[in-house]
C-alpha cells in the first residue's frame, strides 16, 4: 500500500476553493420532506441513493412505452435571478419538460432537476425547489432525485443555472400523434403568458424602452413588468390527461421556441399541412405591446411568442363534440382555430392585432 493520506481535522481546504460540502447537505435536509409529497404509486424507496427505481406496474400499467424530455428555462431565468423573485421558475421548468410528454401521448411520472451555481446557498436553492416541487404537483409527477453543483469558476456573482428531466410512460399503441388528417380540427388552448421562451428579446425590448422590472406595466398598470415577465408557463396534464388517455386527440402540439410555425408541423404528416384563422382569438395585451415595441413583422411574431395559444390539438370531426363538451364542463376556453388541410403551404388568415 502508499503512504497513508494524513487528513487534518475539520479541514476547510475544499471550502476555501469555493465547494461547500456541509451546505450541499444542509439543502437536502432542507428539501427532503416537501420533496417526498410529491410520490406517486410506483416511486420506490427515497432521495439519497445513487439512483432512483419507478415500478411502473404498480403505476398501473400493463404494457408501457417510456417517454423522455429534457428542457430548460432559458434567459427567464435571468428576471428570476435579477429581481430574487425565483419562487416560480421552477415550475417553468417542469412545464417545459412534462408539457412536451404530454403531447407524445404520455403521462409524467417522475422528475429530476439540476441546479448549478457559484457558490450553493441552502436558503435560496431550497426556494427555486419549492417552485419545482409545484410543478410537480400540478403535473402529478414525482420529484425523485436531482443534482446540485457548485462551480465557483464558471458562474458569476448570484448566477445560476435549471435543467430538469422527465420521464413519462404510456400503454403500448396510444401514441401521439396518431391518424392525424386533413379535416381534423385545429382547438387552441390558452397559455399563461410568455411560458419559457422569446425571453432574450423581451429583455432587450424592456431595455431599449428604457424600463425596469419594477417598473409600472404600460399594459397592465396595476403589475410590475417582472410580475408579468415570470408568470409561471402553465403545465397541461390535469386538464388534458384524461382527454390523452381516453384518445380524444389525433396529436397535440406544445408551442414552445419557434412558435405556431414551427411547433404544429411536428404532429403532421408529410402529406398534410395546416390553415389558422388569426381572427379566433385576441392577442394578450402584454404580447400586443411587446410586439408592437419589437417592430416584428407578423411571420416574426408567430415564430417567437406562442402569441397566447400554449397547446394546440388535432381533433377528428368525430371526437370534437367529446373534446369540446368535456373542456366546455370544466370552464376551460378553448378556441377553434383551424384545421388540418392537404399539403400545401402553411397558410395564416387574417392578422394578428397590434396594440393600441
Amino acid at each position: 500500500m502508499g503512504k497513508d493520506i494524513k487528513i487534518t481535522e475539520k479541514s476547510s481546504r475544499y471550502k476555501e476553493s469555493g465547494v461547500d460540502i456541509d451546505e450541499g447537505n444542509k439543502f437536502v435536509s432542507l428539501i427532503k420532506s416537501e420533496v417526498q409529497k410529491t410520490n406517486i404509486p410506483g416511486v420506490i424507496g427515497s432521495m439519497g441513493g445513487f439512483g432512483a427505481s419507478f415500478d411502473l406496474k404498480s403505476a398501473g400499467f400493463s404494457d408501457p412505452i417510456l417517454v423522455s424530455a429534457t428542457d430548460g428555462v432559458g434567459t427567464k431565468l435571468k428576471i428570476a435571478i435579477d429581481t430574487g423573485k425565483t419562487e416560480t421558475i421552477g415550475i417553468d421548468l417542469v412545464a417545459m419538460c412534462v408539457n412536451d410528454l404530454i403531447c407524445e401521448g404520455a403521462r409524467p411520472l417522475f422528475f429530476l432537476d439540476y441546479y448549478a451555481s457559484r457558490k450553493l446557498n441552502a436558503g435560496n436553492a431550497a426556494k427555486v425547489l419549492d417552485g419545482i416541487i409545484t410543478g410537480c404537483k400540478q403535473a402529478g409527477c414525482a420529484l425523485v432525485g436531482g443534482e446540485t453543483a457548485e462551480m465557483p469558476d464558471l458562474y458569476y456573482g448570484e448566477d445560476f443555472d435549471l435543467s430538469g428531466f422527465a420521464v413519462g410512460a404510456m400503454e403500448r399503441g396510444n401514441e401521439l400523434p396518431k391518424n392525424v388528417k386533413p379535416g381534423d380540427f385545429l382547438i387552441g388552448i390558452p397559455s399563461s403568458g410568455f411560458h419559457s421562451n422569446g425571453y432574450s428579446l423581451l429583455r432587450k425590448i424592456v431595455n431599449e424602452q428604457g424600463l425596469k422590472w419594477d417598473s409600472e406595466c404600460p399594459f397592465a398598470p396595476s403589475k410590475s413588468i417582472a410580475d408579468i415577465l415570470l408568470e409561471p408557463t402553465r403545465i397541461y396534464q390535469s386538464l388534458l390527461g384524461s382527454l390523452i388517455t381516453n384518445g380524444g386527440f389525433s396529436g397535440l402540439s406544445h408551442i414552445t421556441g419557434g412558435g405556431i410555425t414551427e411547433n404544429l408541423p411536428r404532429i403532421l404528416p408529410k402529406h398534410c399541412s395546416f390553415e389558422i384563422d388569426l381572427t379566433t382569438w385576441e392577442v394578450p395585451d402584454t404580447m400586443k405591446w411587446f410586439i408592437d415595441h419589437s417592430q416584428m413583422t407578423q411571420e416574426e411574431a408567430l415564430r417567437t411568442f406562442n402569441c397566447g395559444i400554449g397547446m394546440i390539438g388535432a381533433v377528428s370531426g368525430e371526437n370534437l363534440s367529446t373534446v369540446k363538451n368535456y373542456l366546455s364542463k370544466l370552464n376551460e376556453p378553448f378556441l377553434e382555430i383551424g384545421q388540418v388541410v392537404d399539403a400545401k403551404a402553411d397558410a395564416y388568415l387574417g392578422n394578428l392585432s397590434t396594440y393600441e
